[in-house]
């Protein structure tokens, strides 16, 4: 058996969201006739708080189409150092927009400092590139940016005249994660309260991407919202890059099934990242020596667990998780200095699952 927890990329539609997709309606999206599409468009719209919204292909385009609409060629856009939109897709703003990135370092939480920020915009001289955007990630490594953290964003950009964008991959992830917080009164209604945390969110971007098939579990998709000006303007670049599709309401089913049906069990995820996280935690312990723990895991705000691996013991422990059928991420240097891996809970993990994981953690150090 495999046990995959290299990512909430890797979730398998249920039952029910096959059976949507089956009977969806569908028609010519390019020449907007999809209803399926169109609903899912109107929905995750109204959810958000935003005039309009446009189904893409991926993160990647979304995110793209983000930039796009706000930057024009020869302008800077305020971005994270380790950020997908710098770094992960493929530096799709300089090739494609003609956009030059400024990225700046975050802090351990996530957060750009303000005055980085503030420092990075270059003043109306021909010598620089145009300052327009401050581009955001929520959640950024599975952190929650603070919402207080945000508004001092959005009002530094209001002050500057410059937009601003979000890369919500995870913005439901961060959503739960705030709406978790919230008093019981609130939380009577779990969807309700992470609805109303990610318009929370939202609100302070003038464009979000988010995606449909990590932590929601549909199998194929991504969302801009925006103005109904930006997306008019998303639409053609989206043409433009290939992203018109025909049928697409097949698809688009999925990604509306999950915004009506998946925000809930999200917390389900956050909860079995913590307890695979401690349970990490107490193997470390159990088997540390005066070279220090074993094993150490960072405490999760969502579903996303970092895992730090003791030097010595990282080959091995690498090659004996794979011979057992366990799927991780991990590499020197790409989360930070020494063997660190990245596990991720989602819908295709239970708590059978991680229990087994653990089991066979433990396993390596008892065989």
């Amino acid at each position: 058996m495999t046990l995959d927890f290299r990512s909430d990329t890797v979730t398998r539609p249920t039952p029910a969201m096959r059976a949507a997709m089956a009977s969806a309606e569908v028609g010519d999206d390019v020449y907007g006739d999809d209803p399926t599409v169109n609903a899912l468009e109107a929905f995750a719209a109204k959810m958000l708080g935003f005039e309009a919204a446009l189904f893409g292909t991926s993160g990647t385009q979304t995110n793209l189409l983000g930039l796009l609409v706000n930057c024009e060629r020869g302008d800077e856009a305020i971005v994270g150092q380790n950020w997908h939109t710098y770094k992960w897709e493929g530096g799709g703003m300089a090739v494609l927009g003609s956009i030059q990135p400024q990225p700046l370092e975050h802090a351990p939480d996530g957060t750009i400092p303000l005055a980085s920020i503030e420092a990075a915009i270059k003043p109306d001289d021909a010598h620089y590139a145009r300052t327009r955007l401050i581009a955001m990630e929520n959640t950024t490594g599975g952190r929650v940016l603070p919402l207080d953290y945000l508004q001092a964003v959005r009002s530094l950009a209001l002050q500057r005249g410059l937009s601003t964008h979000l890369d919500g991959a995870r913005l439901f992830n961060a959503a739960a994660a705030v709406a978790a917080g919230l008093a019981e009164s609130v939380t009577r209604d779990p969807g309700a309260a992470i609805e109303a945390a990610a318009r929370s969110i939202c609100s302070h971007f003038d464009t979000v991407s988010v995606c449909l098939s990590k932590g929601l579990g549909a199998p194929v998709g991504s969302l801009l919202l925006g103005s109904a000006e930006s997306i008019r303007k998303a639409r053609r670049w989206r043409k433009m890059l290939g992203g018109g599709m025909r049928q697409a309401g097949i698809i688009a089913a999925g990604g509306l099934y999950a915004l009506q049906h998946h925000l809930v069990r999200l917390h389900d995820d956050h909860a079995l990242a913590a307890r695979l996280a401690a349970g990490m935690n107490a193997i470390g312990q159990e088997f540390a020596t005066q070279a220090g723990p074993a094993l150490q895991a960072e405490p999760p705000q969502t579903n996303i667990v970092f895992l730090r691996i003791r030097d010595d013991l990282a080959p091995a422990l690498a090659q004996h998780l794979a011979e057992q059928g366990v799927q991780v991420n991990g590499s020197v240097g790409r989360y930070g200095s020494g063997m660190v891996q990245r596990w991720v809970t989602h819908l295709d993990v239970g708590p059978a699952e991680v229990d087994q994981a653990l089991d066979i953690m433990r396993g390596f150090f008892r065989p």
